[in-house]
């Protein structure tokens, strides 16, 4: 059921009321739908977050995900499958059954993401090349060093640095509105 919907139950009221009154009284019956701590719906389809460790992600991985009826599903890649973060892998059927048609079932999304290390040694960097593709030939000669200015790279919260650079462009909206209603008065030309 969807959330809101109404249902009749058409002259389903108690008997000795409709003896009464002799009316066939109707039921109704609204749906309010409780959000569910791991699952997340969108019309039939339902949404299941999971997080993978970063060799899960690159040599395969495999769970068991409780559904809602409470049946066990095995989850797994195939041998060999990057899953990337934010990536979406769908099941076939696994959703929330149609309204009055209880065998045709939405899909269940699976949105991964990847849990990443932090910092890796040198020896487990070199053992990481040693595995994995090479990387784009990226020496830079000594010229090119010399012409550079370095940089550092640092950590930062986009949503953060988003709403700063929000509130200041607001301020300067607002600074330059103060000086078009209370600064300098508008001085018209003359006309000759």
């Amino acid at each position: 059921m969807k959330n809101g919907q109404k249902i009749n139950f058409s002259a389903e009221a108690d008997e000795a009321v409709r003896l009464f009154l002799l009316l066939f009284i109707s039921v109704y019956w609204v749906t309010a739908r409780k959000d569910h701590p791991k699952f997340k719906r969108k019309a039939d389809d339902l949404f299941f977050e999971h997080t993978l460790s970063l060799a899960e992600a690159l040599c395969s991985f495999q769970f068991i995900l409780t559904h809602l009826d409470g049946r066990q599903l095995l989850i797994k890649s195939q041998p060999g499958e990057v899953v990337k973060p934010d990536q979406f892998k769908a099941i076939n059927d696994e959703g929330m059954p149609q309204y009055q048609r209880p065998f045709m079932k939405g899909k269940l999304y699976i949105h991964f993401s990847v849990d990443f290390q932090e910092f890796f040694s040198p020896d487990q960097c070199k053992a990481l090349e040693a595995v994995l593709p090479s990387r784009p030939s990226s020496l830079l000669t000594d010229r090119e060093l010399d012409e550079c200015e370095e940089t550092t790279l640092h950590d930062v919260n986009i949503e953060e640095e988003m709403r700063r650079q929000q509130a200041r462009a607001q301020e300067a909206y607002d600074e330059d509105d103060d000086d078009m209603h209370g600064g300098a008065q508008r001085v018209q030309c003359a006309q000759q």
